[in-house]
């Protein structure tokens, strides 16, 4: 069974790389902002991995994961962020949560193929 990742961002061309990109070997949810995902999240589902934009209408990215941190049933899913921001080093090093990694657009399709496989596997590690 594949892992499901949550892929929350407000680019079309983003949404449709990302799941040419992965869709082959992960079910992925998409949303386009932060408010979305936050509703599909608080129906119960439990996805593997988010990845998110930082910048996008409704709640931004950084408020949306800062919210899933501090809650306790997502406290522990792996984030990796997406950003077109020119600081973005700045801005993930002032941010208030951990992310797993991030990755500034346009970006490698192949390094954030690795990236995934990386952080799921150390996540089933430490939960195993």
């Amino acid at each position: 069974m594949k892992k499901q990742i949550l892929v929350v961002d407000d680019e079309l061309s983003i949404l449709k790389l990302l799941n040419f990109i992965l869709s082959k070997d992960y079910d992925l949810v998409i949303k386009q902002n932060g408010a979305d995902a936050i509703s599909w999240l608080e129906d119960g589902n439990d996805p593997a991995l988010i990845i998110s934009d930082l910048e996008m209408p409704y709640i931004d990215g950084g408020s949306f994961i800062r919210n899933l941190k501090i809650s306790g049933f997502y406290r522990d899913t792996p984030v990796i962020l997406l950003s077109g921001a020119d600081n973005l080093d700045k801005i993930v090093e002032q941010m208030p949560f951990r992310a797993d990694c991030y990755f500034k657009k346009p970006f490698n399709p192949t390094e954030l193929k690795s990236s995934i496989t990386e952080i799921l596997q150390k996540h089933n590690v430490a939960n195993n």
